[in-house]
């Protein structure tokens, strides 16, 4: 069985749906009509879906002839709210964007699909396709665990395309493959009073200011160096009026680490609690953990998947990314059975496609789109067999 042949005769389709699909995006836990389109593609392919109750995502099978081991094949389907500015014929005209590669997600997936429905007597057991919604809001993942997307799978397979990876390069490198991410809201209660009289009151806007700075010594001074963290404010509100004491700050952010434990959190509420104390404010803190860390840490399911990739293209294929600061809810899953998450090369300077996940000007060269639905069913049948 030659599965990077049965790609290249797949590649016009995967390349057209992935075509349709980022002409119309829709938004994190919105993906109605992109769930209704998947289903109207597997069933085209005689593969009947099994929808989630919200109405958006989706599970389905494809049963080998002989009873086995259960592999989940998983693509996120949600797009951004970022309005495009590719100029491409097929580009969004709904103000949204399949910024982050979605769209070839789903097109790719659909393209295993479509092979190994035609290829089931090839493998034993079943291949479970699993097309998540709302990953880009971070609860998609938690959402289908509590759907029983998980049931009786031993292993689960996930892939992105990757704007700073040169196509048709791979990456299925072991470790820490991307960061943890929680997200704060951090509200600071001061006391109002004129301007002229700052004594009167008790100042939100300095306490949040000297807590902002002072946060970043969680990386700095009580992290260690070789640990990497990042903490971003990205939002701050405060004050009404020029010449008034503010008597409330809102302030947001988000943190990216590889910790498994909850010790950031408690070293921020020692940190706010000394520092709203020293300037006579109250305070309150939402800390919420999206994800945790992306690792490829089952050493025999990152072995088959490097051996199936060199199979199919070579041991030159290979590019070993460095660990990424951002974050993927595919982390939930890797909690909960064993995986592997792969990245697919999308950047090719010789055609201009250069932007990277998340701009209004992301593309994906279409030749890797084949590249993927070949690693995923090829993974698929090694591990179904091994």
């Amino acid at each position: 069985m030659d599965v990077y042949e049965c790609a290249k005769a797949a590649e016009p389709y995967i390349i057209e749906r992935r075509r349709y699909y980022h002409a119309h995006p829709e938004l994190t836990g919105m993906e109605i009509g992109t769930t209704k389109a998947i289903v109207s593609d597997l069933r085209a392919m005689g593969i009947e879906s099994r929808l989630f109750k919200k109405g958006t995502g989706l599970t389905a099978e494809i049963h080998g002839p002989h009873p086995g081991k259960t592999l989940i094949l998983r693509a996120d389907i949600d797009a951004l709210n970022v309005r495009e500015k590719t100029g491409l014929p097929f580009a969004s005209k709904n103000g949204y964007m399949h910024a982050c590669g979605h769209d070839c997600h789903i097109a790719m997936q659909l393209g295993a699909a479509k092979i190994l429905s035609e290829i089931r007597d090839e493998f034993p057991g079943t291949v479970r396709l699993l097309f998540q919604p709302a990953e880009e809001g971070g609860n998609g993942a938690l959402m289908c665990i509590e759907e029983g997307a998980l049931e009786g799978a031993d292993a689960i397979y996930g892939t992105h395309v990757w704007g700073t990876v040169r196509a048709p390069l791979i990456d299925v490198t072991s470790g820490f493959r991307m960061a943890a991410s929680n997200r704060f809201k951090l509200r600071i209660h001061g006391v109002t009073a004129h301007g002229s009289a700052p004594h009167l009151g008790a100042d939100a806007i300095t306490a949040a200011c000297s807590i902002v700075m002072n946060l970043q010594m969680l990386v700095s001074r009580f992290n260690c160096p070789s640990d990497p963290m990042v903490l971003t404010i990205g939002k701050m509100n405060g004050g009404t009026q020029y010449n008034c004491i503010p008597d409330r700050v809102e302030i947001e952010g988000t943190i990216r680490h590889f910790r498994t434990d909850q010790s950031i959190e408690k070293e921020m509420r020692r940190m706010i609690g000394g520092i709203a104390d020293a300037m006579k404010v109250t305070w309150d803190l939402d800390y919420i953990y999206l994800n945790c860390p992306v690792e490829n840490r089952y050493d025999e399911i990152t072995r088959i998947c490097q051996n199936s990739a060199a199979k199919l293209f070579g041991e030159d294929v290979f590019a070993h990314m460095p660990t990424l600061m951002s974050s993927e809810d595919f982390s939930w899953y890797l909690r909960e059975m064993p995986g592997v998450f792969t990245y697919i090369g999308s950047s090719n300077p010789e055609k201009g496609i250069t932007g990277t996940n998340h701009q209004s000007t992301y593309d994906v060269d279409e030749d890797v789109l084949k590249r993927g639905t070949a690693l995923a069913v090829q993974f698929a049948l090694d591990f179904l067999n091994s």
